[in-house]
């Protein structure tokens, strides 16, 4: 069993003068490598982790166990669940990609309210600085492997227009750094490494900006009507009840996957006055509304916004009834895509269970997201400033000139 396997091999007397940094390569069936990478204080990873990586159980054993070193690109206490062939060597590229996975799932989970595309930076900044390549090829390489494993991990999730959209931006950020430089390569990776650095650090201020922008269309005593769960849309509530607004908020259900509600316990916890309203009833209660407030997965070319499904229908009901409807969102989340139709949208793989009770064979389509063209959206709060959604194309220009 792999398992016992596993831990034989990590319980060696022979592995103990292994230095940190070094990793356990294991052939199996001379097809596939599985590395694993020792923690800085000299312990091996755990039988767990080396497990995850190898989920399947061998009848086979293991052949032509052996040491090597690890590639400098991880740095120590990191382990890569990567595949590789045994063919050649282990590229610096194959490892980073795990390494990448890894770094970005750890600052979603170090920090609740960081946004996707800033997780996608900050683990792009850490290939730059635990890269060990030699030329700017190099580097480039290792950065567009890295970056087809974000892509690869959330392809399918809600999020993977921002994170795309990141990686996206960086990229084209380094290509032109890299380019421009006239210092080494090490010069130029330390100038990229301070710059991704700092723009995680200004992502708190973008949304504090948008905050006190948004604020301002917030009407004491109005009703406010929110769709889809945004952190960016919830500072700008946040905000104006600081001010010393008083007003109301409703909140759709938001299904299929009720973000909704917590949305609404959210706002409760602010001392805002909440109805929780289902999605079907957004043209029932718009005469009673002041403005409708989204926030958006991503903004297109166009001016138009992908954002939870539902938002099209609602923006078609508010645009009916003469009701403002605003966007707000970080200019990070600026896209180059051109949706003409809902179709154009990257595929959603997820499938949620409605827990109905339906003849076989009856199909069920479970989006989570939509596209809602720029005519249908009044403006747009974002930290460049508030734009109107024909601003948003010259505003991409300059994002990747």
């Amino acid at each position: 069993m792999i398992r016992q396997s596993i831990s034989g091999l990590l319980a060696n007397p022979e592995n103990e003068d292994r230095t940190a940094g070094e990793q356990c390569i294991i052939p199996e069936d001379s097809s596939q490598l599985f590395v694993g990478t020792f923690s800085a204080d000299n312990s091996p990873p755990s039988v767990e982790d080396m497990d995850e990586a190898m989920s399947r159980d061998s009848s086979s054993g293991f052949r032509n166990v052996s040491f090597a070193p690890a590639p400098s690109q991880l740095a120590p206490g990191h382990v890569a669940a990567e595949s590789l062939a045994t063919e050649g060597r282990i590229s610096g590229e194959d490892v980073v990609t795990g390494a990448v996975v890894r770094e970005f799932h750890a600052g979603l989970n170090s920090d609740g309210d960081m946004a996707i595309s800033v997780a996608v930076i900050k683990a792009l900044t850490f290939v730059i600085k635990n890269s060990k390549a030699y030329t700017i090829m190099e580097l480039e390489k290792e950065l567009k492997a890295a970056t087809d494993a974000l892509r690869a991990c959330l392809e399918s999730h809600q999020t993977s227009i921002s994170l795309s959209a990141g990686c996206e931006l960086f990229m084209r950020y380094v290509t032109k750094a890299l380019t421009m430089e006239n210092s080494d390569l090490d010069e130029s990776k330390r100038r990229l490494t301070e710059r991704g650095d700092k723009f995680a650090e200004t992502s708190h201020q973008a949304k504090t900006k948008i905050a006190e922008l948004g604020q301002r269309y917030v009407r004491d005593g109005g009703v406010i009507l929110l769709h889809g769960f945004s952190r960016v849309a919830l500072g700008i509530l946040k905000q104006a009840a600081t001010q010393g607004k008083n007003f109301s908020v409703m909140v759709t259900e938001g299904r299929p996957d009720n973000s909704g509600q917590k949305l609404a316990t959210l706002l409760r916890e602010l001392g805002l006055p909440v109805t929780l309203v289902i999605d079907s009833a957004a043209a029932y209660v718009m005469d009673r509304v002041d403005m409708v407030l989204v926030g958006a997965e991503g903004v297109v070319e166009n001016g138009g916004i992908i954002n939870k499904i539902g938002t099209y229908q609602l923006a078609m009901v508010a645009k009916a009834l003469g009701t403002p409807f605003y966007c707000a969102a970080e200019s990070y989340k600026f896209a180059r895509l051109y949706p003409l139709n809902q179709r154009d949208l990257p595929k959603d793989a997820r499938v949620y269970d409605l827990n109905l009770s339906l003849p076989q064979e009856t199909a069920v389509e479970t989006p989570s997201r939509d596209y809602t063209p720029p005519q249908l959206i009044t403006l747009l709060f974002t930290d460049l400033g508030i734009l109107t959604p024909s601003a948003v194309s010259d505003e991409l220009i300059q994002l990747f000139l």
